[in-house]
């Protein structure tokens, strides 16, 4: 080929010619790479002439070839400016700078602070060049794309943003420049009434109300920004007041090794905590009380009206449900007549309506994770425990369903009691995966298939050959081999709304995270950050209906009761302890 010129926009951002990978042998990098996002010139008419000068038909696939670029890495910096640069104001940008632009708002956390963000995104809009020029009419465009950059940013972030002080005053400041900037530019006028929109300002401005006549006017509005801000978060419904990042699974202990499950917010009082404890062990709340007990052995009875869930209680000790007229601790797993009615009302719930309420209760966990959880749990393991309080509550609902399924089969001790109990579950377990759960799905399984439960051959003696038949199609979803190729290739045909089965979502993550540099040569990896945020996308896609409709479950309080809050021993010794006494090994 010729000597044709390169034009590469910045000597920070590194780029690959993919001509020259004929000409001579490169390394290889450390990660595959399913699919490269190329990147077209900025001058394209110009490379072309030049090209034309020196080439020939020989070298026209050649030619082709080296109009585009792979983007590798870059400088958080340059990266953000390339963005920028190659931003269209059109409704519908194309699709390659649409992923990019999304690649980079997921995962800029992982190369630079948001304050970091804030500041340069504050200098690209008040730079009084654009790619080098002074022409006023570059001026505004170059604003516009700031803003157009802003408004993805909230819309993928959502209340996120509200958490961090950084973006608060960074948002606060920019609306303000826009406000001063929209007489001059009247063009603004659409990105500022978008702001006022996503920002919850319900007041329409005009442009003759920026003139230098009613400054006072808009200074005095701009000031009352952060006040709106939170009045406007403040309108959000009982259900997701209860799923924000202040809601937490509480373990109220009734043994040792066995709790009763409780959601709440984290202001929730002792009183509140005990009647759902009251309801669901069946004793009354007036005979119970709740007692903080530390790791060195010291008791403290809660008082009605003290916050039951603190940090400091849970890294130093537990609680318990204690009755006022014992000094031991309530133990409703005895094997007595209580425990065998306990069954007997589990054998009279409808699979199809539990399946329907386990449904319902990990929608509602899955629906409010963010994206950007997985990337804080799969590159801050420590520390990270504020932004991923959403993902961890559906990780820690997984395990205690499996739990679920070996505490209630372990706990009857009646052998044809225990067998309508484990053909219920696989009845539950394959309405999960019509419905679409696959979270709930292999915590059942993986409960049926738990150790202390496999072991019960009598039990499984009795299970029919069809159920036995239907819960074997059901374990070869759960195979692993093949990087779980039965799961994925069944989950990919499903249509959402759907909840895949969080652990391996996060193992795929993790999986790209371990075995890639995010920073190679002091410059950021960028498409590893492309192949992470593909993966983080799923969420999206399996989210792009909501759930509910033709098949939300009837009203059930005493159902809705006991999915909600299970009841579980947590202890793999207690559970084989109970599962050699209902079934002694011979």
């Amino acid at each position: 080929m010729g000597s044709s010129r390169l034009r590469v926009f910045d000597p920070h951002l590194e780029r690959k010619d993919s001509a020259a990978l004929s000409d001579r042998e490169l390394p290889l990098p450390t990660f595959d790479v399913p699919s490269f996002k190329y990147i077209d010139e900025e001058d394209e008419d110009e490379e072309w002439s030049s090209r034309s000068q020196s080439s020939t038909e020989d070298d026209s696939v050649d030619s082709l070839l080296s109009d585009r670029y792979v983007v590798v890495s870059g400088t958080p910096e340059k990266i953000l400016e390339h963005l920028l640069n190659d931003l269209h104001l059109e409704e519908v940008q194309d699709k390659e700078t649409e992923t990019l632009l999304d690649d980079f708002l997921l995962t800029y956390t992982v190369f630079m602070t948001t304050d970091d963000l804030c500041q340069a995104l504050l200098r690209h809009y008040s730079a009084k060049k654009y790619q080098g020029k002074e022409e006023n009419s570059d001026v505004p465009c170059r604003k516009r794309k700031v803003l157009h950059l802003v408004s993805q940013w909230i819309a993928l972030y959502k209340d996120w943003l509200h958490e961090d002080e950084h973006s608060k005053m960074f948002l606060k400041t920019i609306y303000r420049n826009v406000l001063d900037d929209v007489y001059e530019y009247p063009i603004l006028e659409k990105e500022l009434k978008e702001f006022q929109k996503i920002l919850g300002m319900h007041r329409r401005h005009t442009v003759d109300e920026y003139s230098p006549q009613r400054k006072n006017k808009a200074l005095f509005h701009q000031f009352s920004l952060k006040e709106n801000w939170l009045q406007h978060r403040g309108t959000v419904t009982e259900t997701e007041e209860i799923l924000s990042p202040h809601a937490v699974f509480c373990h109220v202990y009734i043994t040792e090794h066995s709790y009763v499950s409780v959601k709440a917010k984290v202001s929730s009082t002792a009183q509140e905590i005990l009647r759902v404890v009251a309801e669901k062990i069946q004793h009354a709340e007036e005979d119970l009380a709740l007692v903080a007990v530390t790791f060195s052995g010291e008791k403290h009875e809660l008082q009605p009206n003290d916050l039951a869930i603190s940090k400091s209680l849970e890294a130093s000790g537990r609680i318990y449900v204690y009755r006022k007229d014992l000094a031991d601790t309530l133990n409703p797993f005895a094997e007595n007549e209580e425990s065998q009615q306990r069954s007997i009302r589990i054998l009279g719930m409808n699979t199809w309506d539990i399946a329907l309420e386990l449904m319902n209760f990990d929608w509602s966990l899955f629906n409010s994770i963010h994206e950007q959880e997985l990337i804080y749990f799969t590159f801050s393991r420590q520390g990270s425990g504020d932004h991923t309080v959403n993902l961890s509550l559906l990780l820690q609902r997984c395990n205690e369903v499996q739990l679920w399924v070996a505490t209630e089969i372990l706990l009857c001790s009646q052998l044809g009691k225990r067998v309508q109990l484990v053909k219920k579950f696989i009845k539950i377990a394959a309405h999960c995966k019509a419905q679409r759960n696959l979270n709930s799905f292999f915590a059942i399984v993986m409960g049926l298939n738990t150790a202390s439960v496999s072991r019960l051959s009598q039990t499984w003696e009795k299970i029919p050959g069809k159920f036995k038949k239907l819960f074997s199609e059901l374990e070869s979803l759960t195979d692993p081999s093949l990087n779980h190729k039965a799961y994925r290739d069944a989950f990919k045909k499903m249509k959402p709304p759907k909840i895949p089965f969080m652990p391996l979502l996060l193992k795929d993550v993790t999986f790209i995270h371990e075995g890639n540099k995010t920073f190679l040569d002091n410059l950021v990896n960028f498409e590893k950050l492309h192949m992470i945020a593909d993966t983080v996308r799923t969420l999206r896609h399996c989210r792009t209906h909501q759930f509910g409709g033709d098949i939300s479950p009837k009203e059930h309080p005493e159902l809705k009761s006991y999915v909600h809050h299970l009841c579980v021993i947590d202890s793999q010794q207690a559970l084989f302890a109970l599962s050699h006494r209902i079934e002694p090994r011979v």
